[in-house]
């Protein structure tokens, strides 16, 4: 047994230290081939903003997943909800918190039905969040009527788009004040200790005595919440809110978390791995835009990404 669990603990700890060691040695190269353009710091500060957005999707996406579920909605929450942001952000019209509230809840209130349709309706996560990812983005549609909605004041547009001690993006603040919040709940709370026992054994969770269809709810409708917030950060950063905004995010929040070593399987995951995952999925998009790669063939580095990751999940979870 000790064997087992040293092999365990072996794997997991080089996992780890190659996510690190893949994500600096992608840094350098790109250094390397576009000096000019890649590390000048106007394209590091816009390399965090990118990653901030996914980089929040991606955290939420995580207690998901090592919840044993998934999440394809928050692309279209995104969209609706930077839609809902900006139709209520335009000047004279509503005080700044009515587009930060509806946001949130918005977001929160999809997620919670992606949790309930899961945990009481006995679909698969993935069938439910396929239909409410189509539905959400109908009715982002039809609130913009097709059309992006501009016209949002200052005070809305600052919420993303301005500097902290004229360096530091909004953005990049949000992504760590979020990123810490969340580390200490699924590291230092009995809630984030119950989500790992929820992934890694469901039956056995059950029966200690876990309400496994509370955690499940909690977690999606956290999903949305996050996914709430991006969008409204999106809208702000972009001053729009877009129906069309947030394709393929869930790809790229997906893509972060299976990256940082969460377990497609549910159970096993560290947070700081998700961080390392919405950066280097930034880098690469970054990279490869200076070095003008076709944005088809991103789509398909990434999803050949995606692939590897789970495989050698697969192989890991085999050898222990």
């Amino acid at each position: 047994m000790n064997k087992t669990l040293r092999k365990s603990f072996e794997f997991s700890s080089l996992r780890e230290v190659g996510i690190f060691i893949a994500f600096f040695v992608i840094l350098a190269i790109l250094m390397i081939l576009s000096p000019n353009a890649f590390a000048k710091p106007a394209n590091l500060v816009n390399i965090l903003k990118q990653a901030s957005i996914n980089g929040i999707l991606a955290t939420g996406m995580m207690f998901v997943i090592i919840s044993g579920g998934i999440d394809l909605s928050v692309g279209s929450i995104v969209a609706l909800t930077g839609v809902i942001a900006a139709t209520f952000a335009h000047p004279g019209e509503y005080p700044l918190i009515v587009p930060i509230v509806l946001s949130v809840v918005i977001g929160a209130a999809v997620g919670l039905l992606n949790g309930v349709s899961v945990a009481y309706g006995n679909i698969p996560p993935f069938i439910v969040t396929l239909g409410t990812m189509t539905i959400v983005r109908g009715v982002a549609l039809i609130a913009a009527k097709g059309q992006p909605v501009f016209n949002v004041t200052k005070l809305f547009e600052g919420i993303a788009g301005g500097f902290v001690f004229n360096t530091i993006p909004h953005l990049v603040v949000y992504f760590v004040v979020i990123t810490l919040v969340c580390a200490f709940i699924i590291t230092r709370t009995v809630f984030g200790r119950r989500v790992y026992a929820v992934g890694g054994n469901e039956t056995a969770a059950r029966v200690s005595g876990i309400n496994v269809d509370w955690i499940k709810i909690a977690v999606y409708t956290l999903s949305g919440f996050l996914a709430g917030i991006a969008g409204l950060l999106l809208a702000s950063r972009l001053v729009s809110g877009n129906p069309t905004a947030g394709q393929a995010y869930e790809l790229d929040a997906i893509a972060a978390v299976i990256i940082g070593g969460v377990s497609m399987a549910g159970g096993a995951g560290k947070w700081y791995g998700t961080v390392i995952g919405a950066l280097l999925i930034a880098v690469i998009g970054n990279g490869l835009d200076i070095l003008n790669v076709s944005s088809h063939f991103q789509l398909i580095i990434k999803g050949s990404i995606i692939i590897i990751a789970v495989l050698l999940d697969m192989k890991g979870k085999g050898k222990q």
